[in-house]
């Protein structure tokens, strides 16, 4: 797919991406990958199914080299970095994380605190507190004594996000945190991570499949397809009918979210409806 934009010089940021190129075996999954993640912000990666999104965060994180390009934080080339030295700055929560059997939530997000420990391996006054903090922001301390693998789906998100928190990264990558999740978890996650953003400054980049939840809790909005980055921006200025059928091959209109100001998607069966829909007036919105 030919790019619908062309990216400027990138601005000043803590995690930055040039050039990369990330493939599995023989295949290619990213190719050029241009990125700078806007600092103190939230950024959602969107994109169909397949196009490198978690590969991208993967990337970003460290999880996967790439066969060229660079990731850099700070300046400095991520993958020649001391591993203690990145996890003190970033902090990954992957897909579909597992737990083994019975772990309880107090020693799940205590495993946050890993890269903070001495030579021996001390628990120290400021581990405690990181923990006690995690678990509050989150709200999960009342089910620090419950095995994870009990919990309801959305209980287990904010748990894994409360070790990540414990970690004290200045810097967050999630891939996918709502999968699965149904709409109250789903919000309840999203809410969480805008939250932590607006009252500590934590630079957030999450994978999301659903736009609408991209459009309403992200600052900066990465779309994707077939291993490119093809528009990125505010929400307001990217979401169009125009992208939406680039990269998802689905026709709709945009119309503004009466409560947030984002936009909202109204797909449509094909271009002729588009054109009927545009011209019919908006419906009642209720409460």
């Amino acid at each position: 797919m030919t790019a619908l934009y062309h990216p400027a010089a990138m601005p000043p940021a803590r995690l930055t991406a040039r050039g990369l190129r990330v493939a599995y075996g023989d295949r290619r999954v990213l190719h050029d990958v241009d990125l700078a993640v806007p600092d103190s912000a939230v950024t959602a990666i969107v994109g169909p199914n397949g196009c490198g999104k978690s590969t991208l965060l993967k990337t970003l994180a460290r999880v996967l080299a790439p066969e060229s390009g660079t990731v850099c934080l700070d300046g400095r080339s991520l993958h020649h970095l001391p591993t203690r030295q990145v996890a003190h700055q970033v902090g990954l929560l992957p897909q579909g994380a597992v737990v083994p059997e019975q772990l309880t939530v107090a020693d799940l997000v205590s495993r946050g605190r890993y890269p903070h420990r001495g030579m021996f391996g001390r628990w120290t006054m400021d581990d405690h507190a990181a923990v006690e903090d995690a678990l509050a922001a989150t709200t999960t301390a009342e089910l620090r004594d419950r095995p994870v693998d009990e919990l309801s789906g959305g209980q287990r998100q904010r748990v894994w996000i409360a070790m990540v928190l414990a970690q004290q990264t200045p810097l967050l990558l999630l891939d996918e945190p709502t999968t699965y999740l149904d709409l109250a978890h789903r919000l309840e996650v999203l809410r969480l991570l805008r939250r932590l953003n607006h009252d500590r400054g934590v630079t957030v980049v999450m994978v999301l499949h659903d736009l609408h939840e991209a459009a309403r809790y992200a600052d900066h909005l990465v779309a994707m397809a077939d291993g490119r980055i093809v528009a990125e921006g505010c929400p307001v200025a990217t979401i169009t009918p125009e992208l939406v059928q680039a990269v998802f091959g689905v026709h709709c209109m945009t119309v503004t979210d009466p409560v947030c100001g984002a936009p909202l998607i109204i797909p449509l069966d094909g271009p002729e409806e588009a054109v009927v829909r545009t011209a019919a007036p908006p419906a009642e919105v209720r409460a």
